[in-house]
């Protein structure tokens, strides 16, 4: 199993429209087809600690197979039209993969 976490960093002039397109968009990766499980959140109301940065407005993890399956999802359409129409929103994105 690969754990693909992305977390985003959103402009802070979006609009309360955009942010719903942002996050219906980030959401609808969930239909690609290498996709086991997708989860998206924003920051938890966790009790504050040096060591936790919520910082991000979206958290996204993606569970995949194997690294065919995430190539199959960076490669995938639903993926590339997700960056297009979204990548505008963003200030900062970090990407975590692990195995």
């Amino acid at each position: 199993m690969l754990l693909h976490i992305v977390v985003f960093w959103l402009k802070k002039d979006l609009s309360e429209e955009e942010l719903k397109t942002f996050e219906n968009e980030v959401r609808s990766l969930e239909n690609i087809s290498s996709v086991e499980q997708l989860f998206v959140g924003k920051p938890a109301s966790t009790t504050k600690r040096p060591v936790i940065d919520d910082s991000y407005d979206f958290c996204l993890t993606v569970m995949l197979r194997d690294i065919a399956g995430h190539d199959t999802y960076q490669e995938d359409p639903l993926h590339l039209e997700f960056i297009k129409n979204c990548s505008h929103m963003w200030e900062k994105v970090k990407i975590y993969d692990a195995d």
